[in-house]
């Protein structure tokens, strides 16, 4: 557990952005009992966002209609750059979420994904002072931002906003040092404006729940009975400062794995440190593309190329060394939509990527590797 304000959170939070779908819609049974099980287990932290395509929807349905509204944290955000043509749009994103969700207010308030390319969008639509404004009216318990940037920038925002109360980080062993995300640096500006964290992609979008195959013997080879995703929360939910640390569950199988070792959280000891150092090491190697699935990329692509899914097959043939299975996932994913080498470099996807991929480049390779089954690997 946590403190929050004189508030218990539990370390472990339900991320609404990856909910399991039947066919082309969320399964909101399933969603229903995910929920139960997390609350029943004694967790209590539900996130969502505005531009999370029928997330909102699934919180009042699966969670704020079945629950009083004090037995759970909820969190959502409001987004500059998508669905907002203007200011008024921009702003009607808090009160739709509002009628949305149902909840009456957000203990958790975010401005969405600030980068480099659109922090000042949020200063031309006011959203600073507005989403203040909504905090002193009582709808806005706790107000903060979610970041993908470097700490120059964070240091930046947060000494122009000292008032925010937390900040949301995406913090996994594999980006702790990573130059385009600088996880430890980010970790270390927050805590030096004395500011609570909660913590994103601590899976990295499921990569490290199946990292690559030396990784996953390292992890395995000392706990053969934690899952390699455990390790990756756990790291995460030791740092000091955490609020709770965010999994996008898609199914009860991934919701069990989780509850099983963050219902009586252990930090991780000396010993445990040394093997994620020696798993980062390993990652520092690696030559997968680091994409956390979170489809920012997809909408508004042209060509319909499903980007994420595409650098999911061709991760099977980089970090496993699987390359039929790669070809196999990569043909599967294209069926009725865009190749890789479909892309017409209008570059919308990379000004929009969180992770700072080089898509462009990316899909050059995997159409390279793809496209040619009967090349020999």
């Amino acid at each position: 557990m946590s403190e929050y304000f004189g508030k218990e959170v539990p370390k472990l939070g339900f991320g609404f952005m990856r909910l399991p779908k039947k066919q082309q819609t969320t399964d909101i049974e399933q969603v229903k009992l995910m929920v139960d099980r997390f609350m029943e287990a004694g967790f209590t932290y539900f996130d969502t966002a505005f531009v999370y395509e029928g997330s909102e929807d699934a919180i009042k349905e699966a969670l704020v209609d079945r629950y009083p509204r004090e037995a759970y944290q909820l969190a959502t955000k409001i987004n500059a750059f998508k669905m907002a043509p203007n200011e008024k749009a921009a702003k009607n994103q808090f009160y739709t979420s509002l009628e949305r969700t149902g909840a009456g207010y957000f203990d958790f308030y975010l401005l969405h994904a600030l980068m480099e390319n659109n922090y000042t969008q949020y200063d031309t639509y006011h959203l600073w002072n507005f989403a203040k404004e909504q905090k002193e009216k009582g709808l806005i318990k706790h107000l903060g931002f979610s970041f993908h940037a470097g700490p120059e920038m964070l240091d930046k925002l947060l000494t122009e906003h000292p008032d925010m109360d937390f900040v949301q980080l995406q913090i996994n062993y594999a980006d702790w040092e990573n130059p385009s995300v600088t996880s430890r640096a980010n970790y270390e500006v927050a805590r030096k404006h004395g500011k609570s964290i909660v913590v994103m992609e601590p899976v990295k979008g499921g990569t490290l729940a199946d990292p690559p195959a030396e990784v996953k013997k390292l992890l395995l080879d000392y706990h053969p009975d934690m899952s390699c995703a455990s390790w990756a929360i756990r790291f995460a939910a030791s740092l000091d400062g955490i609020i709770t640390v965010l999994s996008g569950m898609s199914n009860m199988e991934q919701m069990e794995d989780n509850l099983s070792y963050m219902k009586d959280f252990h930090p991780l000891g000396d010993e445990e440190q040394k093997i994620i150092q020696q798993a980062q090491r390993m990652l520092g190697n690696s030559s997968t593309i680091p994409c956390t699935a979170c489809r920012y990329c997809t909408e508004g692509c042209p060509k319909q190329i499903p980007i994420p899914e595409i650098f999911s097959a061709v991760n099977k043939q980089l970090g496993n060394g699987l390359a039929a299975e790669a070809v196999s996932s990569y043909e599967k994913a294209v069926t009725g939509k865009g190749r890789a080498s479909d892309c017409i470099e209008c570059r919308q996807c990379e000004r929009v990527c969180p992770q700072h991929i080089p898509i462009i480049n990316d899909l050059k390779q995997c159409a390279a590797l793809l496209e040619q089954p009967e090349r020999t690997f």
